[in-house]
């Protein structure tokens, strides 16, 4: 495929950044209480969109239901002014993230594991149906390089279970210096207990083989999908019932930006790879956040996946 390097037209950009709010509604946006309402879990075999109202535009429901869509990350100096309002602390911009998109890529714990108690307070400070994927800790995938995973593993899940019902995936991301190694890969993934959801992003040529397809599928795990340069950089293979995005860099202008072209790629390859309707959940996230990249293409890849025909 052409590597893809246009920009959205001044009508997909305005739908970009003005049609997609709110992307969530609250519960007392919706006129239904939030308090005393039975949360339900989004981990394996439990869908996502229909129960959050996820992806939510002006004109109603994105009819690909189950394609959730955010940023990695939501704390980023640069936002300020084009996804948080000026003013409004930092303190808030949790709170001002889940007003638009109804789930988060954290990455705190690749680099530090946060407490519990800090969990728990994203937990609180985001609406019934939020989904946080977490990213895994870096001692486990680039220090321990996946062994004796057991006590990383039972670490990060102790830690990250006080988000209740709204965690949603671990992503698992390889360091590009690991290669192959499916035994060490199915013994981290037995770690987890069947309902969580892992994705993995191994980044080694050497990682596609029918072997690591073959463990992936045996654990329910999904292979992460990812895009860099507005092209895949991984193998596409559908691994479980559900999925999982990274967008990386794009090509477009300004840059990281992502074109029109390669979101119409992308949206296409996920509606072929996950024919069922209504679809089953796909997570979606954009890593370029220079320049609030990020912000304005999560927001053109949603209202573009709203355009498509069932």
């Amino acid at each position: 495929m052409a590597l893809d390097d246009s920009p959205l037209t001044a009508g997909e950009q305005e739908t970009a950044t003005s049609c997609v709010r709110p992307l969530m509604l609250s519960r007392s946006e919706s006129g239904q209480p939030s308090s005393g309402r039975r949360q339900r879990s989004v981990r394996r075999g439990q869908r996502v969109g229909e129960r959050s109202g996820c992806a939510r535009h002006r004109t109603g429901q994105i009819p690909n239901v189950g394609i959730v869509v955010g940023t990695s990350g939501w704390q980023y100096a640069d936002w300020r002014g084009r996804l948080y309002p000026v003013g409004v602390p930092v303190r808030l911009w949790l709170q001002t993230y889940a007003t638009w998109f109804p789930t988060v890529e954290s990455n705190a714990a690749f680099y530090r594991l946060p407490a519990p108690q800090t969990f728990a307070a994203w937990r609180d400070r985001t609406p019934d149906g939020f989904v946080f994927a977490v990213k895994g800790s870096r001692f486990l995938t680039h220090v321990k390089r996946l062994r004796d995973p057991e006590e990383p593993v039972a670490r990060l899940l102790a830690h990250t279970s006080a988000l209740g019902p709204k965690l949603g995936p671990i992503l698992l991301q390889l360091p590009p210096t690991l290669p192959c190694d499916p035994a060490a890969l199915d013994r981290c993934l037995a770690c987890f207990p069947p309902e969580v959801r892992v994705a993995v992003e191994p980044r080694h040529d050497s990682w596609w083989t029918d072997e690591v397809r073959s463990v992936l599928t045996a654990r329910r795990a999904a292979l992460c999908w990812a895009d860099r340069g507005s092209r895949p950089v991984t193998a596409l293979w559908r691994t479980a019932e559900w999925g999982y995005l990274r967008f990386h860099e794009g090509r477009a202008r300004p840059w990281p930006r992502y074109g029109r072209a390669a979101l119409n790629a992308w949206a296409r390859r996920i509606t072929e790879a996950w024919p069922e309707q209504p679809h089953p959940d796909v997570f979606v996230y954009f890593n370029n956040d220079p320049h609030g990249a990020a912000v304005t293409d999560a927001c053109a890849f949603t209202a573009l996946l709203a355009g498509r025909p069932r």
